[in-house]
């Protein structure tokens, strides 16, 4: 890949869903290449990368959520919005499962909220749609490549598939500049979810603790390093700008590694030094897709891209990251 740094010269870019996991990396990114960003951010979260890291300092934010449709559109108006990262949606299978309607409201809502006001503006040149593999649901053929079709069946799924759908429903019926990523399950230093794997794995090492599984451990995911999507989505950008035939298009981006829970937790605790502790597996996950992977083909051939780190160098960063976070907010 090479980078065009001049692109992003006082480029203005409106980030939503700056204060998650892949926001932060993104604005952090973004920042370094001096791009003028604006965030949108709903809740305040002090401990959250994007206040520690003092992200919030070096961009202007809007407070307030998807559902704000005249916010939206005075926000990408009033900052003559040229490029759109969308990245803001309720993303934990769990609490989709419980509270289906807000997710469903903030995932699918909020999508078209923000398609609809970029639709009204004509200084929006590029517009970023993050879907998931998630949105491929339960599919027997496997690595899912992009044209397998989107068919989710439990509340957060198909929450993916919907805005997916709605992302490229807008690109073909109005021309809107859009481009939909699906990654695998995005990890990395930030992620403040500790009842996901990652993360609830690490804090416990680090306590001397077993850590848990939910599900029975067997589950197939596809592993994907956050600062690797912060790069993927710069560099996309970047194309949609200069290669017409990459607009409109989605991609899946993926080490296309695809590891189970149980061998995963097992790699953090052998880079952790910590192989004598053994999860408590729990069996509690339900309404999960249990084998999931991605085939990123068509994004190394149409993009010329690939990941700019293993599996295992985005886990020893990914560790780190939390050994400095605890030990500051113990």
């Amino acid at each position: 890949m090479v980078e065009n740094n001049k692109f992003w010269v006082d480029k203005p870019v409106f980030v939503t869903g700056a204060t998650g996991l892949l926001g932060s990396a993104l604005v952090h990114s973004l920042i370094e290449r001096d791009a003028s960003v604006v965030a949108l951010v709903r809740d305040w979260i002090p401990e959250s990368e994007f206040v520690q890291s003092h992200l919030s300092a070096k961009v202007k934010i809007v407070r307030g959520d998807l559902s704000d449709k005249d916010l939206l559109e005075r926000v990408i108006g009033e900052y003559e919005v040229e490029t759109v990262f969308h990245l803001a949606a309720q993303t934990i299978v769990g609490i989709a499962n419980r509270n289906p309607v807000s997710t469903f409201e903030s995932n699918i809502r909020g999508t078209w909220n923000l398609l609809e006001a970029c639709r009204r503006s004509p200084a929006v040149k590029q517009i970023v749609v993050a879907s998931s593999d998630k949105a491929y649901g339960v599919n027997k053929n496997l690595p899912y490549s992009e044209d397998s079709p989107l068919k989710g069946t439990h509340p957060y799924d198909v929450s993916k598939s919907c805005a997916d759908l709605i992302a490229q429903s807008y690109y073909t019926t109005y021309g809107l500049p859009v481009c939909v990523t699906r990654c695998g399950n995005l990890f990395g230093g930030g992620d403040l979810n500790w009842n996901r794997l990652i993360p609830g794995t690490i804090r416990s090492a680090l306590r001397n603790e077993s850590p848990i599984i939910r599900s029975d451990g067997s589950y197939i995911r596809d592993y994907f390093y956050v600062a690797d999507g912060a790069l993927a989505y710069l560099h996309l950008t970047e194309l949609m700008s200069e290669k017409k035939e990459v607009v409109g298009e989605a991609f899946n981006f993926s080490n296309e590694i695809q590891i189970s829970v149980l061998e995963l937790t097992d790699k953090i605790l052998h880079l952790m030094g910590d192989g004598n502790l053994k999860p408590t597996i729990l069996g509690e996950a339900r309404y999960e897709i249990p084998h999931q992977y991605l085939n990123a083909e068509k994004a190394r051939r149409m993009l010329n891209w690939k990941p700019a780190f293993t599996l295992d160098e985005g886990l020893r960063q990914t560790i780190e990251w939390y050994k400095n976070f605890l030990q500051k907010n113990v």
